[in-house]
């Protein structure tokens, strides 16, 4: 058996269960499903108040996950006609799928940060840890519904000078067509941006928006201070720890993501109940964020290791090769250290020179 078979199932792997089950007052978990072995489902969260209910992240943007949606309203209860709100947490497809495709068919405002884009493209990888990619690779063939965006990055250059990707033609027509005619691919048009502080009244009360840059530069957390929840999106999973990229318009990714941990942690005392967007609700929210930073920070002492124990500039993608194991080694990797190593050099502890083409770090004198 390979240590990929042996590794116990993570929360967030679990398939897509059909219960609706509620975790607050008015608030609603249910399951829908995603066909990729590193992720099961994606919790689409219902919100219930007078007026009907809103939904939070709702799936992906395909026919059979739009059906099991329909089919968990229907569950608890609610026919399309009273999705009066669709919250969407980040620009990623499993979380805003659903949201153009609800917005056509009941009218219901779309609610995301006021820096929500659809920079979306079907070759994004999926909200994994970097070490649980060969897992993907290797089922892949055994789907019913093969998702080429888990095999490849959506970037033909890298500023590192790695290794790109050619999309495919076709698929570059596809995007171009939802970017440019949105509402004809049922791509989400928010009609409702929130910012830092801003309030929005869900499930009978008000929710207080937070951003948390980091895993995207849109993510938004909201917090309902009268019952102690926190919606986390992506950006706090109970066994996981979202991929951080270097590819996205943040000068420094990971810094935000720190400083995006720490806000939502100083929500702790108040936090009864944490509802990420895979896995199940959890209590300890600044537990887990400090967690997560601890993961991080011993990335970066494993860079600091390895540059001091090199001795000389080294590539961004020699780089990952200390710090990513030799079956994640690939695009996603080398984003996720070069992330890490931009952290370092902002923060002067590395220094970066481009050679042919190819940025290389070594530790600061």
């Amino acid at each position: 058996m390979s240590d990929q078979a042996a590794r116990p199932r993570r929360q967030e792997q679990e398939p897509a269960g059909e219960d609706v089950v509620e975790v607050a007052p008015g608030v609603l978990r249910s399951q829908l499903p995603i066909s990729m072995p590193g992720l099961g489902h994606v919790n689409c969260y219902l919100l219930e108040d007078d007026r009907g209910v809103a939904v939070v992240d709702p799936g992906l943007p395909t026919k059979a996950s739009y059906g099991a949606l329909v089919a968990r309203l229907k569950s608890a209860g609610y026919p399309l006609s009273r999705v009066h709100t669709v919250i969407v947490t980040h620009s990623h497809p499993d979380h805003f799928g659903g949201a153009g495709w609800l917005h056509a068919q009941t009218g219901a405002d779309i609610v995301t940060h006021r820096s929500f884009r659809l920079m979306w493209d079907p070759t994004e990888p999926p909200d994994i840890d970097v070490e649980d990619v060969p897992a993907l690779t290797a089922e892949l063939d055994e789907l019913d519904e093969p998702l080429e965006h888990v095999r490849r990055f959506p970037w033909e250059n890298t500023p590192w000078g790695g290794p790109g990707v050619e999309v495919p033609f076709k698929r570059r027509l596809w995007f171009r067509a939802a970017r440019a005619l949105p509402h004809m691919r049922k791509m989400p048009v928010p009609t409702v941006r929130l910012d830092e502080a801003d309030t929005i009244s869900l499930a009978g009360r008000d929710w207080i928006a937070v951003h948390t840059p980091g895993h995207t530069d849109d993510h938004l957390c909201l917090f309902d201070p009268v019952e102690g929840c926190m919606l986390c999106g992506d950006h706090v999973l109970p066994t996981i720890t979202p991929h951080i990229g270097g590819m996205g318009t943040s000068r420094d990714p990971l810094g935000a993501f720190f400083a995006s941990l720490d806000k939502v942690a100083a929500y702790g005392p108040q936090v009864k109940v944490a509802l990420p967007a895979h896995g199940h609700p959890f209590a300890d929210l600044a537990g887990r964020a400090e967690d997560i930073k601890v993961h991080h920070q011993g990335r970066l002492d494993k860079l600091r290791t390895t540059s001091a124990e090199l001795d000389r500039p080294a590539t961004v993608m020699e780089m990952s090769t200390h710090l990513f194991s030799p079956r994640a080694q690939g695009g996603m990797a080398d984003s996720e250290t070069f992330a890490h190593l931009e952290h370092m050099r902002l923060g002067g502890e590395m220094q970066r020179r481009s050679t042919d083409g190819a940025f290389e770090y070594v530790l600061t004198d």
